[in-house]
């Protein structure tokens, strides 16, 4: 069998491909199958300057007086992350954070971006109160569900 198609309409796809960020597209009629598909160059994401972690000290503690820090995740003020990616605590680097512990935040307010497939998605508060606790990380990956900070 032998399939031919239009150069016109090659381009059309073509440009809807560059046009959209898709990186392909396949259309089937019948017996005949049409993949497009372009390799996607990685994109350089700026990465937010962090401070060095402070050098840990290894103690161990008896049983009895070691104390446990809840489960953030338990806490009924834990705002989790809707999605997967990377997680920025600033609108670009070296500028200030949108929350910081102790602030008063308002519904809707933004707390913070997470970047996935190369969109910076708002992590906007879900009610009014003060940031307790702040879990993540400038720059650091975080998984779908994983707390990100607590508002009481």
């Amino acid at each position: 069998m032998s399939l031919s198609f239009e150069p016109e309409a090659l381009r059309v796809l073509a440009e809807l491909l560059n046009s959209t960020g898709l990186s392909e597209i396949e259309l089937v009629e019948g017996e005949r199958k049409l993949r497009l598909a372009r390799e996607l160059t990685p994109v350089n994401v700026p990465v937010m300057a962090q401070a060095p972690a402070p050098a840990s000290v290894a103690m161990t503690l008896p049983a009895e007086t070691a104390v446990s820090k809840p489960d953030p995740a338990k806490n009924p003020g834990t705002v989790k992350s809707p999605m997967v990616g990377v997680a920025y605590l600033s609108a670009e680097p070296g500028a200030a954070p949108y929350v910081s512990v102790g602030q008063a935040v308002e519904a809707g307010q933004t707390l913070l971006l997470i970047e996935a497939m190369k969109t910076f998605n708002q992590i906007k508060a879900p009610k009014a109160g003060k940031v307790a606790e702040i879990l993540v990380q400038a720059g650091a990956p975080v998984e779908y569900d994983e707390p990100l900070l607590i508002i009481e």
